[in-house]
């Protein structure tokens, strides 16, 4: 019964490991699929170990600062600091915006880097918001015009960037350090990134002033220090949008998010939470979209296989027909077709796992491809391949022994 199945294969061999070639690189697809999904769930943990924080203070009754936007006041971060449980608090800002390198006449290059640019405090080592892992180079240490990309960002060591109207120097390179959707992260000091986040341009500033002058209660000339103050207090950047909280050792996060939402009238979110809130609620739309994409694939692969056993059964009606006529039973030549729709199912599935453990490096977003995930697409394949292969042998039982001896 093997043999048979085996000689089948060998006199057709060459449309049979084309048609595998062909199944391989879909399947390939697929697995390519549910990799880009378990990437884009461990960007979302990673993002989450690097900020080196086991709670996250951000504005009331937001999800922030990934999901939704957040605005605190930059002051807040020393009252939770104060806190019962508290080891350490530090403020954080995020923005995601297109960063341009400036080449060596000062000039920026057309090659624009999406990124997420991260304000983090220069509060010394350990600091939440760091990176954790550098490749090349050192931690920020001074307040302004210095920036540690990610590698991915394709910058090195001592290359300058523009971010707004600021040059920075990339002074070091970390890795895998993204942000839930992928991008790249760009840390720079806390106080830059607030003058980035918040900045207006120079138009907006001259009719800001312009509004605040004409404003009879701002200019009072009864009081000549109100204006100079409200118009300083225009031009700063007072907010950020995050605190980053690292809890003493033995603290439980829970007893102490309670406190600050109570009496700081805030949102804190502990891990297990802000990974809720990344995973669940952030890509879910994109896990739905990539879960489609997965069932059509496997249809069509299931059709593909139907259509090739099918064809290659109808193919070979005679010789189906004479094995009857010399007493094979139905049995041993449905044995047959399931045999070869496996064998076709194996093939493919190796030339899938092979092309799509080679491609996947390059691709823009990181591809996680899980062996649990490959033994899953093995299984899956497998009953695809036996369940497909059933029109080939309804139609294979239906051939009439007489046809051996038909003209």
């Amino acid at each position: 019964m093997i043999s048979l199945a085996g000689r089948d294969i060998l006199h057709a061999w060459g449309k049979f490991v084309f048609t595998g070639l062909g199944l391989g690189l879909l399947i390939g697809v697929t697995l390519t699929m549910a990799g880009v999904y378990r990437g884009m769930v461990d960007d979302a943990k990673v993002l989450l170990d690097n900020s080196g924080a086991d709670l996250w203070v951000v504005q009331q009754d937001t999800q922030g600062p990934y999901a939704e936007s957040s605005s605190l006041d930059a002051d807040l971060y020393r009252s939770i600091r104060a806190m019962p449980g508290v080891a350490r608090a530090a403020n954080v800002t995020y923005l995601t915006m297109q960063i341009r390198r400036v080449l060596p006449g000062g000039q920026t290059s057309g090659n624009d880097v999406r990124a997420m640019i991260v304000g983090v405090a220069a509060d010394g080592p350990g600091t939440p918001g760091h990176p954790r892992f550098l490749l090349a180079g050192r931690q920020l240490v001074r307040g302004h015009y210095e920036a540690v990309a990610d590698v991915s960002t394709g910058l090195q060591l001592g290359e300058r960037i523009r971010i707004r109207r600021q040059v920075y120097t990339v002074v070091g390179v970390s890795r895998r350090t993204v942000s839930s959707g992928g991008d790249p992260m760009v840390f720079i000091p806390l106080k830059d990134a607030q003058q980035a986040q918040f900045l207006k341009d120079n138009d907006a500033i001259v009719r800001q002033r312009t509004r605040t002058e004409r404003n009879p209660v701002l200019n009072n000339p009864a009081q000549p220090g109100l204006l100079p103050a409200v118009q300083a207090l225009q031009d700063s950047y007072p907010y950020v949008n995050a605190i980053l909280v690292q809890l003493a050792p033995g603290s439980d996060p829970d007893n102490v998010a309670e406190p600050i939402r109570r009496w700081k009238r805030l949102s804190a979110y502990t891990r297990p939470q802000m990974e809720e809130i990344l995973v669940a609620k952030l890509i879910a739309t994109s896990a739905r979209q990539i879960g489609m994409f997965l069932v059509i694939l496997a249809i069509v692969s299931a059709a593909i296989v139907a259509f090739i056993i099918y064809t290659l059964t109808m193919g070979k009606i005679r010789e189906i027909a004479v094995l009857k006529l010399i007493g094979t039973r139905n049995r041993t030549i449905a044995a047959m077709i399931v045999q070869q729709a496996v064998a076709l199912g194996l093939i493919g599935f190796v030339v899938g796992k092979t092309v799509a453990t080679f491609w996947a490096p390059a691709f823009p977003k990181y591809v996680l491809l899980e062996p649990a995930d490959a033994v899953r697409g093995l299984v899956a394949v497998m009953v695809i391949c036996i369940v497909a292969s059933a029109l080939a042998i309804r139609a294979a039982l239906k051939i009439d022994p007489a046809e051996a001896i038909g003209g």
